[in-house]
Order: C-alpha cells, then structure tokens, then sequence
C-alpha cells in the first residue's frame, strides 16, 4: 500500500521589494505531483499559480503572471527542494 504524504506549507520570499507569503499545497495528480501556490498582492487580490515537475525542476505553468511574481518564480523551486528535502 503506498502513502501519499500531504505537503503545505508557507515561505516568505522578497518580490516587489518586500517580503510576500507565499502558500504552497502539494497534490498528487494522474499526471504526475503539482504544487499549487497562492499569494496576495497588497489590495487582497489573490493569484493562483500551479507548478509541475518537469525534467527534475518545478516549473510554473501559467503565462502573462504580474511582474513581481515572475521576479520571485525563481525562488520557488529552490523553498519546495528544501520542503522536501
């Protein structure tokens, strides 16, 4: 019998020149696991971002995302390997 371990958690990362949380929840789907990320700009406005594993690297799926969230893209992969590590 396998067990799926359930991943979330939270990290703090600089975008826009301050720190943003972050939210990270793992799903384990028939095409292989996902991450699905949450974050809030500063009016409550919340953008949902999913990222797949792809060539042993986690990479972002959706296009046209803010620019303060394509500045911070690059320290996802890196907050999920420590997660799992």
């Amino acid at each position: 019998m396998t067990v799926l371990k359930n991943v979330q958690f939270s990290k703090l990362i600089k975008a826009e020149g301050r720190l943003r949380e972050f939210n990270f929840r793992k799903s384990n789907g028939i095409a292989g696991p996902v991450y699905h990320i949450d974050v809030s700009d500063d009016r409550g406005n919340r953008y949902y971002i999913n990222m797949q594993l792809e060539d042993n690297a986690w990479t972002v799926q959706e296009k046209n995302l803010p620019p303060w969230i394509q500045e911070a893209v690059v320290q996802f992969h890196p907050a999920i390997i420590e997660q799992e590590g």
